[in-house]
């Protein structure tokens, strides 16, 4: 869009790329479940990932089909689930109404509140030279973050710190479901790398971390008290206040080790 910038007191009439938020109505079989304003891209990766982390379905195969249908209003997508899932889905039907800086508004309870499954996280070890090179290769990564400076990201590195995927989006929770359906779709082993992110690190984001099966969380900004509560009871190594030549070990110190 047509902007006008100033430099000190002079006017630069110039041009600005926005990042687009859009409504995107979640529908399994033909009932509404979420609205969520996110950034309308790579939104079939989004129907998997956000259907894992809400508990929808447990594994890929529980999605038979994704479409995307545009509405005068947003957009919606439209996720086809095997029978039985959709059966158990429609029996615990909750609704929500989605934001880009809250993901569990409209919740009724305390008892609500996202909670993954507990279990042992992977036995890896990392090696700080490759959160470095994560990092690094997460900045390259964010074509639309560099464009628009409005969306945060999420991305997934093997040990060596090489990056398997990112995804982005204007909400911070969507992105990290995008990138989780990525990595769904691509049967990413989630034993062998570590997950890195440009956000806050809510204690929701650690929870959809869990569900994922990662060991280790690197957070470019600081965590909640909650955040770590729930990291300590998954297993999780959450790092944070993340740079390419500092770093800030919130629990799970023994997973991070020296190396080249």
């Amino acid at each position: 869009m047509q902007v006008v910038a100033y430099t000190g007191s002079e006017p630069q009439p110039g041009t600005r790329a926005l990042a687009v938020e859009s409504p995107v109505n979640l529908v399994y079989g033909s009932v509404p479940h979420a609205v969520m304003m996110a950034t309308p891209a790579d939104l079939e990766d989004f129907a998997y990932g956000f259907s894992l982390t809400e508990g929808i379905i447990e594994s890929a195969d529980e999605i038979r089909a994704t479409r995307v249908e545009a509405g005068a209003d947003g957009l919606r997508l439209h996720v086809e689930l095997a029978p039985g899932r959709l059966r158990e889905h429609l029996a615990r039907k909750r609704a929500i109404s989605g934001r880009t800086g809250c993901g569990v508004c409209g919740i009724e309870d305390l008892a609500e509140l996202p909670r993954a499954e507990m279990r042992d996280a992977p036995d890896v070890r990392v090696a700080l030279p490759a959160i470095a090179r994560a990092l690094q290769g997460l900045d390259a990564a964010q074509v639309l973050g560099a464009e628009t400076r409005a969306v945060h990201a999420a991305a997934w590195a093997r040990l060596d710190g090489t990056l398997v995927a990112a995804r982005e989006d204007v909400g911070r929770h969507n992105a990290l479901d995008k990138l989780i359906g990525a990595l769904m779709r691509a049967g990413t082993d989630t034993a062998d790398g570590f997950l890195v992110i440009t956000s806050r690190c809510s204690f929701e984001m650690v929870e959809k971390a869990a569900r994922l099966g990662a060991a280790v969380v690197v957070a470019i900004s600081a965590p909640t008290s909650l955040a770590l509560e729930r990291a300590k009871a998954h297993g999780i190594t959450l790092c944070a206040i993340a740079r390419s030549d500092t770093l800030t070990v919130f629990t799970g110190a023994e997973r991070l080790v020296p190396g080249v």
